[in-house]
């Protein structure tokens, strides 16, 4: 856990520096050049560097260790913090957006951006293409929902850049500053779906739900497997960041003794742990075989997905 949390730390600080070095460039030279579109793109990049500060922050906040008013730990500060971020793209495009219709509207005659803001946009492109990927790697290896979410967003950052690039080029070859614009409002509504996309895909994890259910089946099929257990049902399962905690009840011969019927769950317990990565916890409670309780709240059991 603790190497996991450095790579996250350190994945978050070369995100600040890098973005903050690329939204100062194209802030800078985009106001400069007179270019709404690059302006728009460096406004971008900066939400970057402010949603790396809250990575690192959400970092500190999981490497805490469990206490009396947390007691499955502060693994969740990562999918609140990955939730903060969408919604931080999402006000940025929405501000880019009304900036670019605002420019359009006004009767004010614009300028042709200067030629330097093609320079800064393909050194942009460059320059987000080894962010992107170096946390899309570091996120995959930790399994941080953040880095992901982060790296997916310089993704679309590089095809901001490339429509920036393209704008200023129908910019030039006819002539037309309203291109510059139209390219800010295309600009922004990349931005705001992309938001969307984080906040739905962090939802999923903050409703207690998980999106790849196969899980359930390697669940069903390891309880299979173990001699004396029997009906796993009410099964349950969850995501804190990276981890899995797993509640299921099983079904034993009601003749045996609590002793025999411990050590059934304390082996359904380890060899889940064994076939699945990274469980936190399993929960496993332990039922007479033909045992019925109706008033149960929801959960799967085996042959649920056979029936689908």
């Amino acid at each position: 856990m603790k190497n996991r949390t450095k790579q996250i730390v350190r994945a978050s600080w070369i995100g600040i520096i890098g973005n903050s070095i690329l939204a100062l460039l194209k802030i800078v030279f985009g106001l400069f050049s007179k270019s709404m579109a690059l302006v728009g793109d460096g406004i971008d990049s900066s939400t970057d560097v402010v949603t790396s500060f809250i990575m690192l922050f959400a970092s500190k906040v999981m490497s805490k260790p469990p206490d009396r008013e947390h007691p499955y730990g502060h693994h969740r500060a990562e999918t609140i913090a990955t939730t903060i971020l969408g919604f931080i793209i999402f006000f940025a495009g929405a501000q880019l957006f009304i900036n670019g219709i605002s420019d359009i509207i006004s009767k004010t005659e614009k300028e042709i951006p200067s030629k330097l803001s093609i320079y800064i946009v393909i050194l942009s492109i460059f320059g987000k293409i080894f962010l992107s990927f170096y946390q899309y790697k570091v996120g995959k290896q930790t399994q941080s929902s953040m880095l992901i979410a982060n790296a997916k967003n310089m993704r679309n950052d590089i095809a901001i850049s490339t429509g920036v690039l393209l704008g200023l080029g129908f910019t030039y070859l006819l002539d037309l500053p309203i291109f510059d614009s139209i390219t800010a409002i295309l600009v922004s509504l990349w931005i705001i779906k992309a938001s969307y996309e984080i906040v739905i895909e962090t939802n999923m994890e903050l409703m207690d739900g998980v999106k790849d259910t196969t899980i359930y089946e390697e669940i069903f099929r390891t309880i299979e497997s173990i001699q004396g257990a029997y009906n796993p049902h009410r099964t349950r399962v969850r995501k804190l960041a990276n981890l899995y905690i797993i509640d299921t009840d099983i079904e034993v011969d009601g003749n045996l003794n609590v002793l025999v019927a411990h050590q059934i769950a304390m082996e359904v317990e380890e060899r889940i742990k064994e076939n699945i990565q990274d469980v936190y916890d399993v929960i496993v409670h332990v039922e007479p075989i033909g045992n019925v309780e109706h008033n149960e709240s929801y959960g799967l059991r085996e042959g649920m997905f056979k029936n689908e």
